[in-house]
Formats: structure tokens, sequence, C-alpha cells
């Protein structure tokens, strides 16, 4: 009897008090507006509504938007629950597998070169973009033998890869795009009924294909070939689930944008109060993401008092993003392996020898250079280059050259340098070849501080870097907690990396909104860019860690090698092995934070060049220091020769170019060692 009351009791709660705290929801977002109307004019406008602009106002303009919450928080709460029960994999939702990243690029990108496409909202869009982007993931991360964590890591590089290509697409056609950024970062504003009734009809058919196939999704929990024996068509039930939780993503995109973790929240939520069969867990789910989703735009309402609308995208990341982290911690053991589970590394497939290595690299950089100082917006000439610098003197040719071309050139090799090291040491220092500033969030930690001290505080740009420098110091030390509380595992790092840098990009993309900044420029810096970088980015930023931090790392390198035996063998050789993750792990995060404050937010080279140095050297830190170096340095000084050329007399930010070279790199990496 105890336990059939206790039942009630969760039952009630989950279900009652869920809808009651809907209903409550509901009725502070209609009174929240950049109008003052009173709660009985409110009250009034929804029982007995008359002809006058207070009413109007709340049920024309507030009403629709709470609805479409509703609907919205629902159908990516029940997109979620279909995704982790298909994908065995309790870290699932739109956002994490990279759907959202799809559905919105297809959008843009059918806005730009397809507009006819656009029918109905762009729905039919959005539904095939996420469709291609699940199918991605799905095969790229190893199909039904995937890993909850290859899949979510498959999703952050897919992620990374849309991103780019969306953020090329609205650098190069604002105007086209014009009004699609505050969308893209998801909103639930509403100036009729017409995006109620345009979505309604479909989550609602959504929502009954997959409550017709609850029971069908119950046997899917007992695996494959048990539920194949009980009788099921295991595929068919895929296909169907699927594309009904693709199809309810595609349409709130359509309508809000992309809005992320409220379908890795709520489904959460509802399994922490204990229901597994998923008959209730989607309608329960349903309830607490309407509540999740209206939360997240009440909240940014009232820190926005202003109603320059914040994006509701970014308040859900900052809700979601912690649950992520807690999720991750909670379950680290019995869902992804003990702690000598590893992640994808580049492993040595010949050791060249040093002598043979860096003089090659030498030459390439010498190359690189030569060419970035004889490119411009009439192609590569390097005739008038020698002529310019040997020649007949020039005087607009060499300055040219010398104070503009040179000083830019010299910025992408040692940003490349600094970042590839900040990189190598991190994969060491958290035993995770993954790792990198951008992947573990110092990146955005840096970008948040840089923000802040530009357009919270309104000092002078001097004081940019020491706002970089601090935002990533406490991110990183946010970062080295999680670390020791996961004991330094490199899958559970991997994941708890994306829910910081999740956070931190949630921060970036308000200050974004709240500072008002130009859409182009704000991506433009965002993605990372050598534009207009010259002898003063050079000197103020740059100069540091050539003089100081990367010296230091190249006397501390023995003790990554020796870190990289086991913490045990470490200790036994009398490291102080938590002091010096700490130490060396400070390094690598003072030189990200320059290089932020130099070129902004530019991430894969990090990830890149130690994997491409170990393929050439080895695993040995000790080699590999050199030679990374020297890798990152070719590859963002060629990244910033294409950015200047590929469309000129426009550029493509350099971040976005080794974004969407690296992301490619390393999806074939995965796929190859799925």
């Amino acid at each position: 009897m105890t336990v059939n009351l206790r039942k009630l009791m969760v039952a009630v709660l989950t279900f009652g008090g869920g809808t009651a705290l809907l209903c409550l929801l509901t009725f502070i977002h209609i009174n929240q507006g950049s109008v003052s109307i009173s709660v009985s004019t409110v009250i009034d406008a929804l029982i007995s509504p008359e002809n006058n602009l207070e009413h109007h106002t709340v049920r024309v303009l507030r009403m629709p938007r709470a609805v479409m919450g509703i609907i919205a928080g629902g159908a990516l709460a029940v997109s979620g629950v279909v995704l982790q029960t298909v994908t065995k994999n309790p870290l699932s939702s739109a956002s994490t597998l990279g759907i959202h990243s799809g559905t919105y690029f297809a959008v843009v990108f059918s806005t730009v070169f397809l507009p006819a496409a656009l029918v109905g909202n762009g729905v039919i869009v959005a539904f095939v973009g996420g469709i291609a982007t699940f199918l991605i993931v799905f095969t790229l991360s190893g199909g039904n033998k995937a890993t909850p964590v290859r899949m979510v890591l498959a999703g952050m590089i897919v992620t990374f890869l849309f991103s780019s290509l969306t953020s090329v697409l609205q650098i190069f056609y604002e105007n086209e795009t014009a009004g699609l950024f505050l969308w893209g970062s998801g909103t639930l504003v509403q100036n009729d009924w017409s995006g109620v009734r345009f979505s309604l009809p479909m989550v609602a058919v959504g929502l009954l294909i997959i409550l017709v196939m609850a029971f069908k999704l119950d046997t899917l929990t007992l695996g494959d070939d048990l539920a194949t024996a009980l009788g099921q068509n295991v595929h068919f039930v895929k296909f169907v689930s699927i594309t009904a939780a693709v199809l309810l993503t595609s349409v709130t995109v359509s309508v809000v944008g992309p809005i992320g973790f409220v379908g890795l929240v709520a489904p959460h939520i509802i399994k922490l109060i204990g229901y597994r069969k998923h008959l209730p867990l989607l309608i329960a789910s349903f309830i607490w993401g309407s509540n999740v989703l209206l939360l997240a735009d009440v909240l940014a309402r009232i820190i926005d008092p202003s109603f320059s609308e914040l994006p509701v995208g970014a308040i859900t990341a900052l809700i979601g993003a912690p649950w992520l982290i807690y999720l991750v911690l909670r379950m680290r053991r019995s869902k992804y392996g003990d702690e000598n589970t590893s992640v994808i590394a580049g492993k040595a497939s010949a050791t060249w020898p040093l002598k043979m290595v860096i003089p090659v690299l030498f030459i390439m950089i010498t190359l690189t250079l030569f060419v970035s100082l004889a490119s411009g917006n009439y192609g590569f000439e390097p005739v008038l280059l020698w002529n310019a610098l040997f020649g007949e003197t020039d005087d607009f040719m060499l300055g040219l050259i010398m104070d503009l071309r040179l000083p830019r050139a010299l910025v992408a090799l040692i940003s490349g340098m600094v970042l590839a090291v900040s990189g190598l040491v991190f994969q060491g220092v958290l035993r995770n070849p993954l790792a990198d500033p951008s992947v573990i969030g110092i990146t955005s930690g840096a970008g948040v501080g840089a923000l802040l001290t530009m357009y919270a505080f309104g000092v002078a740009a001097a004081w940019i870097p020491v706002g970089a420098i601090l935002g990533s110091i406490i991110f990183f030390v946010f970062v080295m907690v999680l670390a020791i509380r996961a004991q330094f595992q490199p899958t559970i790092l991997a994941l708890l990396g994306i829910g910081v840098s999740a956070f931190g990009q949630a921060i970036i993309q308000i200050l974004v909104v709240r500072a008002d900044m130009n859409v182009a420029s704000a991506l433009t810096w965002l993605s990372g860019t050598t534009y207009a970088k010259g002898w003063p980015e050079l000197l103020n930023y740059l100069a540091w860690p050539v003089v100081i931090l990367l010296p230091l790392l190249m006397i501390r390198i023995r003790d990554l090698d020796t870190l990289s035996l086991g913490d045990d063998t470490a200790r036994g050789l009398g490291l102080k092995v938590m002091s010096v993750r700490f130490q060396l792990a400070l390094l690598a995060t003072l030189l990200a934070a320059f290089s932020v404050a130099a070129v902004g937010t530019i991430g894969f080279i990090g990830l890149i060049a130690p994997h491409v140095s170990r393929l050439l050297v080895g695993p040995a830190n000790q080699r590999l220091l050199p030679v990374t170096m020297l890798v990152g340095g070719v590859l963002l000084v060629v990244a910033d020769v294409l950015s200047r050329t590929l469309l000129a007399p426009n550029e493509i930010p350099s971040g976005i170019l080794v974004a969407i070279i690296g992301a490619p790199y390393f999806l074939w990496l995965m796929r190859k060692r799925a």
C-alpha cells in the first residue's frame, strides 16, 4: 500500500504539479512585456476579450509567444526521448547530435541560394537538413555499434562544421540573411498566431506517431536482438521514430530557431523521477520540456528588462550546459567506462627523424610566408614582391608589404604556434587527445572575458587581453575542478568540455545581442580572424608567449612525458602530479588567452597540429613540441592566405577556414577507428 501511495504521489507531482507549474509560468510569461499591463486586465483579456489595445496586445502578441513556447519545448523534449532511446545514448538530443546545426545551415543556405524552397516556413528544407545531419553523425560514429561518447563527439564536430559554413553565408550575404542571427540563436518572438497555426498540426502528427510507437520503443530498450526475438521490426521502428523526432525538431527550428538542451534536460528530469516506460515518459517530458523553455524565456526577459530580446536558446544553454556536466559526472562509471578508456588519437604511422622533419617544416613556413607576402586582391604577384624588396624602390608596394602583409602573416604564424602548443599541453595534462582550448571551453572563456571588457565595461582596447586572460583563467579553474572530479578520464573530459564550451558560447551570444554588435563583425570576431592584424597585436599580445611562456614550456616538457607514463609511475619517479598538471595547464591557458586577444576564437589548430605531428614523429612530447609548433604555424598561415585570396576582395575569417578543414579530418579519423 505504501509503495502504491508513493507511486501515486510521484505521478501527481510529475503530471499534476508539472501542469500546474506550466499554467503558472504561462501566466507569468503573458504578464511580461515592454508595456505594463495589470494582472486584472490580462485575466479579462483571456476570459472576456474586448476590442481595445491592451486586450489585443495580450491575445495577439503575448499569448502566441507563450503557446509557441509550450509547443516548441514539448516537441523538443519528446524528440530528445526518442533520440536517446533509438541511439541508446543518454546524452542524445537534437543539439548534442548536431541536428540543430544541420537544420539551421539548410535554412540559411536555402535563404541565400534557393529561396523558392522555403515554402511553409522552410520546414521541408529544415527536415531534410535534420535527417541528413543525423545520418552523417550516426554513420560516422559507428552506426549501431557507436558508443555514447563517439556519437556526441561526432555531433560536436559536425556542429563545428555546419556552424562555420553558416557563418560564412551570414558574413558574405548579410542582406539576404538579415534577421536570421537572433532566430539562429533561438527566439520565441511571435507577431501573431501564424507560427502556432503552422506548427501545431505537424507537431500533433509527430507526437501521435511517437505515442503510437511508445510500446515498441519500450522493447528497444531491451536491445535489438531481444526486440527482434519479441517480434519487433527493429529497423522499421527506428526509422519511423527517428523520422517523427526529426520532424518535431524541424518544425520547431523553422518557427523559433535552434533551441538547444531542452531535449536533454526535460527527459532526464523525468527519468530521475523514476519513469522508464515510454508512454508516461513521453507525456511527462512534453509537459516539463514546455516548463523548461517557458522558464528560460521568462528568465531571458528578467535578465534583460529592456526587452531587446535575448536569445532564449542562449538561456537554455546556460541551464542545459551545467545539466550536461552534472549528468556526465553522475553517470561516468556506469556509462562511459573506467579511467583507462581511450579516445581517438593520432598515432605514429612512421617516425621520421627530427633533423629531417624540422628543416622541411621551416621550408614550408618560408614558402607560405613568401606566398602570403606576394598575395593580394589581384592574386599571386611574386615579381612585384621581389622588385619591392630587392629591385627598384616602390614605396607604396614596400609599405603595403612591410606595414600590412608582413605583420599579418607573422601574427598568423605565431598565433598558430601558440594555439598548437596549447592544444598539445592540454592533451597531455588531461590525458585527452581531443583536448583543445576551444573544445574544453578555455577559448570561449577568453572570448567572454574579452567581450565583457570591450562592451560591458567599455574600457580601452589595451585592456582586452587582460579581460581575455581573466576569463580564460576562470574557465580553466572550473575545467580543472571538473577534471579532478572525473579523475582525468579522457572520455569524460571530452564530454565535460562540450558542456563548458556551450556555457561560454551562450554568454557570448547574450553579450553580442546586449551590446547590439553588428552581426557580420560579431560573427567575424567570434569565428577568429587575422583581418587587419598588424604590429600592435604582434608586440602587445604575441610577444609575451614567445619570450616567456614558450621557453618555460620547453623547460618543463619533460614533465609532460613523465605524466604520459601514468599517475602512479609519475609519482614513483618523484613528480608532484597534481601540482605539475595545474602548472602546465595554466601555461597552456595563458597561451590560448593571448591568442584570443590577438586573433579571436580560432579553434581546431590545437587539435589538428598535435595529431599531424604524432603521425610524423611519434608520441614523445620532447619531439612533439617543436614539430607541433611549426605545424600549427604553417596551418594558420595557409588559412590566412586562403582567407585573403579565395574570394578576394572579400575575406573569409581564418578560424572558419580552419574549422572547415579540421572538421572533416576528425570525422574521417573517427570513422576510420569506429
